[in-house]
């Protein structure tokens, strides 16, 4: 399906590039009266027109940020040249007006205020030259109402950018809107997932494990090698036992658990007092800083749960010597955690596959850990952002809805 409707908009685009070609065309043909009179700026028009074709036609293969920029400036030194060589036509001050619009197709912002910025620089040398130089003999349509015509440029960037504006929000908002979507489809997936497993394994394992522990505590003889294989085995089989209950805390629906109000600073303090002693063993300490007032209404101990899993990763990919630093700050009707580290940091690829079951950045992860930390968030109605950069480190938002102690 996704590469069906790739095709038809590569359909779409190439039909209205050819659409436009054909214009250009038209254009190069209508002015060939002129060619006697404007020889450099006929051959100006047409390889302009050219390599503008070119452009973009190779845009598919090479869409990338500098590319773009090409075709931005090669269509601005397009309009503005047959603005130049064919002044009887004042329509084609209406296309110097509209260059940035071509940007917002992109969607790329930095390219959009640089098409802004560059029309807005050739659009004032543009005027000068008229006032300043011509005087109206070549542009007696723009010299006769330069204010108003100006006005009317400034008007049209104006809605221009208000459009982009809209239209870039929107874009936002969906993408968001599609990010919690996920989001949602994995925590249910992960629910079903996990109560099949604890169905299906877990009783086995409390049965295999429950006869390992009669051996081994029976006093037949046993060389301390076969007892130390014995005990490997329930450690081993108490491992699985563990992920199992993560599986559980995610599927089983907490309608037993119980809301309160949640003293921010309080559990924050609990939490980093029982992972210092954790971060000394790499030689990481943890700084907080809690402001007061800084309330949620949630479950105490899952909150803790969600602190002390954030917490403990942020030790744990932190090198040695490193400190952590948590704080806490209430904004408006949030209240806001981070937790930052100077480890070496993630990708854009491994911050998006966070949460996701299985996948985990430790040898001996599981990835279920975090699974629960987004599965906590939104069971709040909170939010939960990773930011991070190859080898400069991690910081985790939290937001909850603040309430009033």
């Amino acid at each position: 399906m996704k590469e069906f409707y790739t095709q038809i908009s590569k359909r779409l685009y190439y039909t209205v590039v050819l659409i436009i070609i054909a214009l250009m065309v038209a254009g190069m043909l209508l002015s060939i009266p002129h060619y006697g009179e404007l020889e450099a700026g006929y051959t100006l028009h047409s390889v302009l027109a050219i390599v503008l074709s070119a452009c973009l036609l190779l845009y598919p293969k090479y869409e990338n940020h500098i590319f773009r920029v090409v075709i931005i400036i090669v269509g601005s030194a397009y309009f503005y040249t047959i603005f130049f060589l064919y002044p009887e036509t004042w329509s084609t001050f209406i296309f110097l007006c509209l260059i940035p619009a071509v940007s917002i197709l992109f969607f790329d912002s930095k390219l959009f205020y640089f098409s802004l910025l560059i029309n807005g620089l050739s659009i004032a040398v543009t005027f000068c030259y008229i006032v300043l130089i011509d005087q109206g003999s070549l542009y007696p349509h723009i010299k006769q109402d330069v204010v108003g015509n100006i006005i009317n440029f400034i008007g049209s960037q104006v809605l221009i950018y208000f459009i982009y504006r809209t239209s870039n929000l929107r874009i936002i908002k969906q993408q968001l809107y599609y990010e919690q979507l996920q989001n949602s489809e994995r925590l249910k997936t992960t629910s079903q997932l996990s109560a099949a497993v604890a169905h299906e394994i877990r009783n086995p394992l409390t049965v295999v494990k429950g006869f390992l522990q009669l051996y081994n505590e029976k006093d037949t003889p046993m060389s301390n090698e076969t007892k130390n294989h014995f005990t490997l085995m329930i450690d081993e089989l108490n491992t699985a036992e563990q992920v199992i209950a993560q599986f559980l805390s995610i599927a089983k629906p907490d309608k037993d658990k119980i809301m309160e109000i949640v003293n921010v600073k309080d559990v924050l303090h609990s939490v980093t007092d029982l992972l210092k002693s954790y971060g000394l063993l790499h030689d990481n300490t943890i700084n907080l800083s809690v402001d007061e007032d800084c309330y949620i209404y949630a479950n105490n101990i899952e909150y803790k749960q969600l602190m002390i899993n954030i917490i403990k990763n942020a030790i744990e990919a932190s090198k040695i010597g490193d400190s952590v630093l948590v704080t806490a700050k209430r904004k408006k009707h949030f209240v806001e955690m981070k937790v930052a580290d100077h480890g070496f940091g993630m990708s854009e690829v491994e911050v998006k596959s966070l949460g996701t079951p299985f996948y985990s950045l430790k040898s001996n992860g599981t990835g279920l850990g975090l699974m629960i930390c987004y599965h906590i968030t939104e069971k709040y109605n909170g939010t939960i952002d990773f930011q991070s950069s190859k080898g400069e480190g991690t910081t985790v938002t939290i937001r909850f809805p603040s309430k009033k102690s």
